[in-house]
């Protein structure tokens, strides 16, 4: 049985094409269904669905052989030990710094960040030459700006939508983001033979969509 660990919403969304390119297709609809373990259409195969930050960790400790999770969960995990071979190429955006649109250039000056990936903005701020002070957040990153908790905040953006309706703007790129599966590494070894034939049928349907 190989275990996939995945999160509801638009990873799990978009995985699905390559996951059904596979021969695995849920049984019950995960937008309806309250079960977290899913069985598919491949019954050596389920689906384990739980929170995006904790793919890596489910990963790492053997609870699932694979998972599908975005480079920045995976980088703000510390992720040193798990494979990554793949990039899915799904669930694309950017990781950016933002600031309200009058407010001065963030460079030059200590500044205060909120933000959720607290060692990906503090790696980010240091190689930048800036002092950072980091805030943690669980979400609402777009308000601490507004009331002064911040000067900026480090988030994921998709349209950018969100940060005008609030008047922010984007100002630095940190990293292109999208979806990578990455692999339990006893279980490379223990469950070489079906791990490499998935492998190898993502890959050949991401050949197809390149």
């Amino acid at each position: 049985m190989l275990t996939i660990a995945v999160s509801k919403g638009r990873i799990f969304e978009e995985a699905l094409p390559l996951l059904e390119a596979a021969g695995i297709t849920p049984v019950d609809d995960p937008k309806t269904c309250r079960k977290l373990i899913l069985r598919t259409t491949r019954e050596d195969v389920q689906l384990v669905i739980i929170r995006a930050t904790d793919v890596p960790t489910f990963v790492e400790y053997g609870a699932a052989d694979l998972g599908i999770a975005g480079k920045d969960v995976l980088l703000e995990h510390g992720a040193e030990s798990l494979y990554e071979p793949l990039d899915l190429n799904i669930a694309r955006c950017r990781l950016m710094t933002a600031a309200h649109k009058n407010a001065p250039p963030l460079s030059g000056r200590r500044l205060r960040v909120a933000t959720k990936y607290v060692k990906i903005a503090q790696r980010y701020f240091a190689n930048q030459g800036i002092q950072a002070e980091i805030i943690k957040l669980y979400g609402s990153m777009e308000l601490a700006p507004l009331v002064g908790l911040a000067d900026c905040i480090v988030d994921l953006v998709e349209t950018g939508n969100t940060l005008k309706a609030n008047d922010l703007e984007p100002r630095d790129l940190i990293m292109h983001i999208s979806s990578r599966l990455v692999v339990n590494k006893a279980a490379m070894k223990m469950k070489n033979r079906a791990i490499a034939e998935l492998l190898n049928q993502f890959e050949a349907t991401l050949a197809t969509q390149g």
